[in-house]
């Protein structure tokens, strides 16, 4: 029982990585599969301290509900300034109800870190390099100037957009450490 979420959750992140890559969105229909499979672990297994350590069992139902909200909450802003696609907010709540507010929050960063290593990997694959990192001067400089100014923190798109990544894939890559630390170790990297 204890590889059932390792299974489960790995499933769900290469249906999100195939989808992504293939179609550049991450169905509904899978975000909610995980998150219905996410909430009955967690009411279904005997309490414990998480799905992946040790000692395995559930963290309860609110604590998965919250773990739902922070990934929900972590990627929102960079959906707001249209650099995320909705289906990857989605895709990272659902991985915060498996693991809870703390890891997700861990998650998340290692997700940011593959997502930059992501976007200069395809840029120099695309030679857009030279672009992406125009894009990247613009909006450091328009949000601070705009900051320095009094203004909001509305931050206009680029001129030239470098083009759309498959962002499961960072999400996926984000979410290794986690799960191969809670497989060889028994306990969380994160939290």
């Amino acid at each position: 029982m204890t590889y059932l979420p390792f299974i489960v959750v790995s499933l769900l992140l290469a249906g999100a990585v195939w989808q992504d890559v293939h179609s550049r969105r991450i169905p509904n229909q899978l975000v909610l599969a995980g998150l219905v499979l996410a909430f009955a672990l967690q009411i279904v297994l005997p309490s414990g301290d998480g799905l992946f350590v040790k000692p395995f069992g559930s963290i309860g139902l609110l604590w998965s509900l919250a773990g739902f909200g922070m990934g929900l909450a972590l990627l929102l802003p960079m959906y707001a300034l249209r650099a995320l696609g909705a289906g990857d907010v989605k895709l990272l709540a659902m991985l915060g109800a498996f693991v809870g507010p703390g890891a997700v929050v861990g998650i998340a960063a290692c997700t940011l870190v593959a997502g930059g290593v992501l976007a200069l990997v395809v840029s120099l694959y695309l030679g857009t390099l030279k672009r992406m990192l125009g894009n990247s001067v613009h909006l450091v400089a328009h949000s601070v100037f705009g900051a320095l100014n009094g203004q909001s923190a509305a931050i206009a798109a680029p001129a030239a957009p470098s083009g759309k990544l498959p962002y499961a894939i960072a999400i996926a890559a984000g979410a290794a450490p986690y799960f191969v630390y809670a497989a060889l170790h028994g306990a969380s990297l994160f939290a």
